[in-house]
């Protein structure tokens, strides 16, 4: 009987019992947290990129009657001296996002052992990055026009106000200047990132190369850059492409004037002043297949940089077990 019973195949459950179950539940509760996120991404992300995809296709303005030109809106953008011509000042902040980065990894690593008044530098140090960046544009504006503040400071160091550049309309130095107003703002966001990719290294690997008489920049090449590679490539790549779309500087500070309107700020004037809609919409899908063209140039050279890291990772994982070793039969002999 008992085997008869347990021979019987289970009864299946209709669809209305496996709704109301907790199984059912569950993937209901799935779905609904997976589907409100992607309606709300394609609402209000996809949706009007393709809509701006489209628009590049037109001779238009945002009111009045489209006329289709095809591709004659990309041959503009590299035809016009304004369009891709701006794609030039990018430089200078590829090279600013290089000292941002520099200067933020070698703070990170002073930052990441005990400095007396450490918590409170990078308290400082990180403010900038939680600023509105129009506030750092009006501040940077004040801070560089002609007898204000940089050139007070520079008076009270023995220069002469009249041997000092006009910062920000001189086109020599504007656009430099325009630079340090970014790496200002940004190079704190990435020391906190590699700090706290350094602090996640095992301590016990400084102990074993100090004894193995290592210094503090034989430690840093050798444990501390194969670390953190990887926010290193995430913040080279993030530096990278943010400079090809720098704005609010040359935005706010100079409205684009004597020389520095940067790619996004021609776009902008192109735009909402030209009226030139479909242009626009041009260079933007531009812009996006050259970051994208960059990010996965820097992905390949990271990749060839870093192609026997794991080889190097596994060799320095049997070096650390001896030293480890060594060090704990140190310790019990004592």
């Amino acid at each position: 009987m008992a085997m008869t019973q347990a021979a019987r195949p289970k009864k299946k459950r209709t669809f209305g019992e496996w709704a109301k179950s907790r199984d059912g539940q569950k993937v209901f509760v799935m779905i609904a947290f997976m589907v409100i996120p992607l309606v709300l991404l394609f609402t209000f992300t996809y949706l009007p990129f393709a809509e701006m995809f489209g628009f590049s296709f037109y001779d238009m303005k945002y009111v009045g009657t489209r006329k289709f030109v095809g591709l004659k809106n990309y041959m503009k953008v590299f035809q016009r001296d304004d369009c891709f011509g701006a794609l030039k000042l990018s430089l200078y902040y590829m090279v600013g996002s290089v000292v941002q980065l520099a200067l933020a990894l070698y703070l990170a690593t002073i930052l990441s052992f005990k400095v007396k008044g450490g918590s409170v530098f990078k308290g400082f140090m990180f403010f900038p990055y939680l600023i509105n960046g129009i506030a750092i544009g009006f501040i940077f504006k004040f801070f560089y026009t002609r007898g204000f503040v940089f050139d007070t400071v520079l008076q009270w160091c023995g220069f002469q106000l009249d041997n000092l550049p006009y910062w920000l309309k001189d086109q020599r130095i504007n656009n430099i200047s325009l630079v340090g107003t970014s790496v200002w703002r940004y190079f704190g966001q990435n020391m906190v990132l590699f700090i706290g990719a350094i602090m996640s290294v095992d301590s016990e690997l400084y102990e074993a190369a100090m004894l193995d008489g290592a210094n503090r920049f034989q430690q840093f090449k050798y444990i501390i850059l194969p670390s953190i590679k990887t926010i290193i490539t995430l913040n080279v790549i993030l530096s990278i492409t943010g400079s090809l779309s720098a704005f609010e500087p040359p935005y706010v500070i100079t409205d684009g004037a004597n020389g520095t309107g940067t790619y996004f700020v021609v776009m902008h004037e192109i735009a909402h002043t030209q009226q030139k809609v479909g242009l626009a919409s041009a260079m933007a899908i531009v812009l996006l297949i050259i970051i994208l063209a960059v990010t996965i140039l820097q992905k390949l050279f990271f990749k060839y940089v870093f192609k026997n890291a794991e080889d190097e990772d596994k060799n320095a994982a049997v070096k650390r077990e001896k030293k480890l070793a060594k060090i704990a039969a140190r310790k019990a002999g004592r």
